[in-house]
């Protein structure tokens, strides 16, 4: 169990740590501010407060508190793999992480954001993880369990960026598809809880001496932990439906929009522009939607359909008098 007596230089270290990959973010914010493609300001505290998150979780107190208690420590883990992954994908734009993507090595990774591929590794991770024996392993050896957070935090950046983040999606995955995913997600955390609750035994013994401590049954423990990831998957769900209904909404009132700019210029031009022969050049070039990301500067073109314009007007026919 990690004290303050025993934490090392590393312990007090790791806060610091957290918080360091502020620094080339906001550079390369500062950078985009120049070339007019500023990164809003929302997103810039989503990412800062995701590395406050992160380093408040490894604190040392918070580390000697999770050592003791299984509620604390699922708290820092639900913190780490799903509060801290989320804000810093809220906080990341197509423009800031081109550089990135365009290094071959990282642009293979990509497959790890794809939706499929994302959700079953995520789930994967967090199930083994939870195994009785790996769970207490990662409790007794500080390496392993900063393998555990690590492999938390990185999942879960991979899982919300298949759903939030700025990176090309698959054309299959429609909204009812993100609401498939959503639920795929919460259940997860779900069902875990339950198992923890109604298992009717202990299923991590390893906090029994920091219950002791803390005047605590063990199984009362388990059930607080259980409540404390019910808790945070329900808020965290509602939050998620919310913005897939205000994201179904905004895409039908821009639908509604085009189909008006488009009738009321046929109609202005009564349907000659069919007669004029126009050519629209394609707004797209005829590349990959990666490659396409990568084109734009990591911004995915929305390219609209252009308005008929109005043919050039034909001359009058000069009127010859009647002769007499």
């Amino acid at each position: 169990m990690t004290t303050f007596a025993a934490a090392g230089p590393a312990t007090y270290a790791l806060p610091i740590v957290a918080l360091l990959p502020w620094l080339p973010y906001r550079a390369r914010a500062n950078r985009l501010a120049r070339e007019q493609r500023a990164v809003p300001g929302w997103r810039q505290a989503c990412y800062a407060s995701g590395l406050i998150v992160l380093a408040a979780a490894l604190s040392p107190p918070v580390d000697e508190l999770a050592d003791q208690l299984l509620v604390a420590h699922m708290a820092v883990h639900l913190r780490i793999g799903d509060v801290t992954a989320l804000l810093i994908v809220l906080g990341c734009t197509g423009p800031l992480l081109a550089p990135l993507l365009r290094n071959p090595g990282i642009a293979r990774l990509r497959v790890l954001v794809h939706p499929v591929v994302a959700v079953v590794l995520w789930a994967v991770n967090f199930y083994v993880w939870h195994l009785p024996a790996l769970y207490q392993a990662a409790l007794r050896h500080d390496a392993l369990h900063a393998l555990q957070h690590a492999t938390f935090l990185a999942f879960g950046i991979a899982m919300w960026m298949a759903l939030l983040g700025p990176l090309p999606k698959p054309s299959w995955f429609s909204n009812s598809w993100r609401l498939a995913y959503i639920i795929v997600v919460r259940l997860a955390g779900t069902v875990l809880a339950n198992v923890m609750i109604f298992a009717g035994t202990v299923l991590y013994p390893y906090s029994h001496a920091g219950d002791a401590h803390w005047h605590i049954s063990s199984m009362a423990d388990h059930v607080a932990a259980a409540g404390v990831m019910m808790v945070e998957e329900s808020l965290l769900t509602i939050g998620l439906f919310c913005w897939l209904f205000l994201k179904v909404a905004r895409e039908g009132e821009d639908r509604q929009r085009d189909r008006g700019r488009r009738c009321g210029g046929e109609r202005s031009h009564g349907g000659e522009a069919a007669v004029s022969g126009i050519v629209t050049a394609p707004m797209v070039p005829p590349r990959g939607a990666w490659d396409v990301f990568l084109h734009y500067g990591g911004k995915s073109p929305t390219p609209r359909r252009p308005l008929p314009t109005k043919p050039p007007a034909r001359p009058a026919r000069s009127r010859r008098s009647p002769r007499m």
